[in-house]
């Protein structure tokens, strides 16, 4: 005998947003990412050992300078790409206020590939495929994220986040 899924079921399974997952900040914290309903949100997996980690201080200059029109950025430190990401994640935080001088919130160390991948990373993935297909190729990749939690679009590594910049004011 088949079962149908309520209407409402399928249409929220359909529709949903990032709004709809939490994860762990890096104090150990739940973060429901409903809380960023109605904001414009820059999502990326950050390493503190890799030649893009300099890349911390452009993230850094766009959310202070769009925090206030709703930019919130959210890094996501993950060690999958070649050990570059090894240290705790008090010890993560310490560096890139440190050295980058990060105030946008950073949440708990993640895997954004394989089994043990994120749900967060499971959905951006699923919603913005790369050009070799879903799979995360390295730190740094940028996925931003529309008002209405519908639109995502993917950036590669290599794309600095100034490069974002006119994508980032048209969402605003």
């Amino acid at each position: 005998m088949l079962l149908a899924m309520p209407l409402g079921a399928q249409n929220k399974k359909a529709m949903a947003t990032i709004y709809d997952y939490k994860a762990l900040n890096n104090k150990g914290i739940e973060v429901d990412f409903s809380q960023y309903e109605g904001k414009v949100l820059m999502i990326v997996n950050t390493a503190s050992k890799c030649g893009f980690t300099p890349q911390y201080d452009g993230l850094e200059a766009l959310y202070k300078k769009y925090q206030d029109q709703g930019l919130v950025i959210v890094g996501f430190p993950c060690d999958q790409f070649a050990h570059q990401e090894p240290g705790s994640d008090e010890e993560i935080a310490e560096f890139c206020r440190l050295n980058h001088g990060v105030t946008f919130p950073l949440m708990s160390k993640i895997e954004v590939n394989g089994d043990g991948a994120h749900p967060i990373y499971k959905y951006l993935k699923s919603a913005a495929k790369g050009t070799f297909g879903s799979a995360i190729k390295w730190n740094f990749t940028k996925f931003l994220i529309s008002r209405d939690g519908k639109t995502v679009k993917r950036y590669a590594p290599t794309v600095t986040p100034e490069k974002m910049e006119k994508d980032i004011q048209e969402m605003l």
